[in-house]
């Protein structure tokens, strides 16, 4: 059948255009090399025809613009900045919100955060960038304990960036093999990975076989470079693991993305629990 039409897409992973590129500067302050301190967006060697020129006077208008376009019926979006506020204001049928830990270094700081937005904004998830942390906090870092357990007692998941990152920062925070530990230590917690976990993609579905509440997103990926262990693990046994998740406007456009998406060799009965399904189970929407 390929890819079903009408199914109400969930995007683990969209925002909005922003003018100028400030909001990666936390990026730069560690970064060593000179050229990634000169990109605009840091990752730009490994992106091409990324979407600089998106207009930014109605930013919340080009981004629903352009999930209407694609069948895009919810994004996840962030709650730290006036523009995602404003989203979730006007669009509550259309948008969810997802924290964001900005210092995982300020335990306390990041736990009380994570609670006044779940109470301010009624955050379905949290997001972590371990290599993005200044200094690195890894995956499984005491750090981060705190942090699992808030997610566990709010019922809320985490979604946490897996694999070497883009950025040329220190990979070994970001181990697939690190989430081993986590999940064992936190069975109840739900853990979402972001970016791919390659060059560990088949450890990442080793373990998502093993442990129930672990997943996959697809955030950052064009669909032509899903890594094969983790189609083959949708088609198989992981069906019920593997999320939709883009990158726009940050690095992909929808139209690349969706203009890939049909050529995805995923089963028939994989594409609505990967476009929709898991993401709604797990961010309880609709519940």
């Amino acid at each position: 059948m390929g890819m079903p039409s009408g199914i109400g897409i969930v995007d683990t992973m969209i925002g909005f255009p922003q003018a100028g590129d400030a909001v990666y500067d936390f990026i730069r302050r560690q970064a060593k090399d000179q050229a990634t301190k000169d990109m605009r967006f840091p990752v730009e060697y490994i992106f091409k025809d990324v979407p600089h020129d998106l207009p930014t006077d109605d930013p919340v208008a080009v981004t629903v613009h352009e999930m209407d376009r694609h069948g895009v019926e919810i994004g996840m979006i962030g709650v730290g900045d006036e523009t995602s506020r404003r989203a979730l204001k006007l669009h509550p049928d259309r948008f969810v919100p997802s924290g964001s830990i900005g210092d995982p270094n300020d335990v306390s700081g990041t736990v009380r955060q994570i609670r006044r937005e779940f109470d301010e904004f009624g955050i379905r998830a949290v997001g972590a960038f371990p290599s993005g942390a200044f200094p690195q906090v890894a995956i499984d870092d005491p750090k981060m304990y705190p942090v699992y357990q808030t997610c566990v007692d709010l019922g809320i998941p985490i979604f946490c960036c897996a694999g070497v990152p883009g950025p040329r920062l220190k990979f070994a925070p970001q181990e697939v093999a690190r989430i081993d530990t986590v999940m064992y230590d936190f069975p109840e917690l739900v853990f979402v990975t972001r970016h791919g976990c390659e060059p560990w993609e088949q450890l990442a579905a080793k373990l998502m076989l093993k442990w129930p509440n672990l997943y996959y997103s697809t955030s950052a990926f064009a669909p032509k470079y899903y890594p094969k262990a983790i189609i083959d693990y949708a088609n198989t046994r992981g069906a019920d693991k593997v999320i939709y998740a883009g990158y726009f406007p940050m690095g992909l456009t929808l139209e690349r993305i969706f203009t890939d998406m049909p050529h995805v060799p995923f089963r028939d009965h994989v594409w609505p629990k990967f476009l929709s399904g898991n993401a709604r189970r797990i961010l309880k929407i609709g519940q």
